[in-house]
C-alpha cells in the first residue's frame, strides 16, 4: 500500500516537472516521423497480465514488434531522433502513465515484451510474475540491455527477495546516475 501511494505521487509530482520536457518530446517526435507520437507495446505484467506500456515512438512504424536486440540491424529502423531518445531515456517518459494506472510501480521487473516467451517463462518459475514491473529495476542498475536473460530473472529474484522502500529509493537513485552517463544503453 505504501508503495502504491508513493508511486501515486511521485508520478503526480514528475507529471509537473516534465510537462515541458514532455510537450517538447512529443513535437519532437511528431515532426521528425511519420506516425503516432506514442508507441502502445503489449507488455507482460502482474501475474503475466498484458497491458499497453506507452512509450515515445523511437522506430519506424514498419518496425517488426520484437526486441531492439533481435532485429537484424536495429539502427535502420530508429527514426531521427531515435538513438538519443533511447540514450536519453526520454522514450520512457510516457510510463508514468502506466504508473497512474497501476499497470507498473517505479521500481520493479522491467516489463517483458508479449512475445519474450523465455523471460515470461523463467520469472513464472521464480514467482517474479507475481510483482509488478517497474519503470527501472534492479536489472537494470545492474546491466541494463546488455545482461543475458538468465542474469536478468536472478537480479529480479533477488530484488523480489529483499524488497524495501530503502532499497527502491536507492534504485531510483541510481538509475538517475545510469540515466545521466547513459550506462548500459543500446541504440
Amino acid at each position: 500500500m505504501i508503495k502504491r501511494l508513493f508511486d501515486l505521487c511521485l508520478a503526480l509530482i514528475a507529471l509537473l516537472f516534465l510537462l515541458l520536457p514532455f510537450l517538447l518530446v512529443a513535437v519532437m517526435v511528431r515532426v521528425t516521423s511519420a506516425g503516432p507520437v506514442l508507441y502502445w507495446s503489449d507488455r507482460v505484467g502482474r501475474n503475466n497480465n498484458i497491458f499497453k506500456m506507452p512509450k515515445f515512438r523511437t522506430m519506424r512504424v514498419d518496425t517488426p514488434a520484437v526486441a531492439t536486440h533481435l532485429l537484424p540491424d536495429p539502427k535502420q529502423f530508429l527514426t531521427p531522433i531515435g538513438s538519443f531518445l533511447r540514450k536519453s531515456s526520454l522514450d520512457e517518459l510516457p510510463q508514468l502513465w502506466s504508473i497512474i494506472s497501476g499497470d507498473m510501480s517505479f521500481v520493479g521487473p522491467r516489463p517483458a515484451l508479449f512475445n519474450q516467451d523465455d523471460l515470461v517463462a523463467l520469472r513464472t518459475q521464480y514467482g517474479v510474475d507475481k510483482l509488478v514491473p517497474g519503470l527501472t529495476g534492479w536489472a537494470q542498475i545492474n546491466g541494463r540491455d546488455e545482461l543475458p536473460i538468465p542474469d536478468k530473472v536472478k537480479l529480479d529474484v533477488d530484488y523480489m527477495n529483499n524488497q524495501s522502500f530503502w532499497l527502491d529509493l536507492r534504485i531510483i537513485f541510481l538509475t538517475f546516475l545510469k540515466v545521466i552517463r547513459r550506462d548500459g544503453v543500446q541504440h
